[in-house]
């Protein structure tokens, strides 16, 4: 995946905004670069990639390998306002979230149980070359009362890749119709920010509030 970027000084983020253009900067240890990105070209690579697979950010024809650490939305308009991207480097591990597909039909389902999806990905540290657009989670052997773990999917991984989360953290699970329908949801229904910023880089990213 590759977007065009360009340079941009300081504020006139609104009137970027007016233009179809998104602020965002590309910043690691050692750079912190204010540039902008064509609003739905992001969005079409985003969609596609989300923050756990590398992006090439042409900036007037240099190429930075970079990964999205963070998104900051527009609640209401629901459309993105500022991005930061993480410039990595080939010999240096990253920390990404790597999405967790499940395959397969429950044979507790098919029982009359109801599959509780309890966490979709997992964090891993590893080189930028080894970061694998996904994990697929076999769950068609899972029963009443079975649950699968952080644990099952180490073998799925490269290696050399560290796994970040709790070994004992459920992933998926097939209960009982009604723990299913007792169970309360905690998770917001529009989430302002997607991504952390990246501890191992300085304060980086800036704030995307201000305005013209």
């Amino acid at each position: 995946m590759k977007l065009a970027a360009e340079k941009r000084g300081k504020g006139g983020l609104g009137e970027l905004r007016r233009n179809g253009r998104l602020p965002a900067v590309m910043y690691n240890r050692d750079i912190n670069v204010p540039v902008s990105i064509e609003m739905r070209a992001f969005d079409k690579a985003f969609r596609q990639v989300g923050n756990s697979s590398l992006i090439d950010l042409d900036i007037a024809g240099d190429v930075h390998s970079v990964i999205v650490r963070q998104v900051q939305m527009d609640k209401r308009r629901r459309e993105p306002m500022h991005v930061d991207f993480y410039a990595v480097s080939a010999n240096e591990p990253v920390q990404v979230p790597v999405p967790v597909e499940f395959v397969g039909s429950p044979v507790g389902v098919r029982d009359g149980g109801q599959l509780h999806v309890q966490r979709r990905e997992v964090s891993i540290s590893v080189l930028p070359r080894l970061i694998p657009a996904h994990i697929e989670l076999d769950i068609s052997g899972l029963a009443i009362g079975d649950s699968l773990h952080v644990s099952d999917i180490v073998e799925k991984l490269p290696p050399e890749a560290e796994i970040l989360d709790e070994l004992d953290l459920a992933l998926v699970a097939v209960v009982p119709p009604r723990v299913a329908e007792e169970e309360e949801t905690t998770e917001a229904a529009e989430p302002q920010v997607v991504g952390e910023r990246d501890e191992e880089g300085d304060e980086g990213a800036e704030e995307a509030s201000s305005e013209d």
